[in-house]
């Protein structure tokens, strides 16, 4: 059975740092997609970033691209989402994703995506 497990959220202050992690279970993910999504109050959940490490691509939104690193640790079978220069608006519920395969192109829908966490609260205050 696969398991998605993040942790790190938490409340910060705007223009700090926080790193979430995605603990995978079940199944390894090197050659296949992994992301982060995000979910505010009132608002449909949204990509966020995702890495593919078997072919070295990565992939941001436009509103968290320079501030947000996505790593992957393939001993660990984790994926990582650092996040800097934090805004209020990045308050949310963060979710970890993975695909069953890769099909080529790195999806920005959650339709795509096969497996998810449970989430992970980030809030960010002015």
């Amino acid at each position: 059975q696969v398991q998605l497990v993040e942790s790190g959220g938490g409340l910060v202050q705007a223009g700090g740092s926080l790193k979430l992690s995605c603990a995978a279970s079940g199944r390894t993910f090197n050659t296949n997609p992994m992301a982060w999504f995000r979910q505010a109050p009132g608002k449909e959940r949204e990509f966020v970033a995702a890495v593919v490490w078997s072919v070295s691509t990565t992939a941001y939104a436009a509103s968290v691209k320079g501030r947000f690193t996505i790593s992957r640790d393939n001993a660990k079978n984790t994926v990582s989402l650092q996040m800097n220069s934090l805004k209020p608006e990045d308050t949310a519920v963060y979710y970890c994703a993975a695909q069953n395969y890769y099909k080529g192109y790195v999806s920005h829908s959650s339709d795509d995506y096969n497996y998810w966490g449970q989430g992970a609260q980030v809030t960010v205050s002015s």
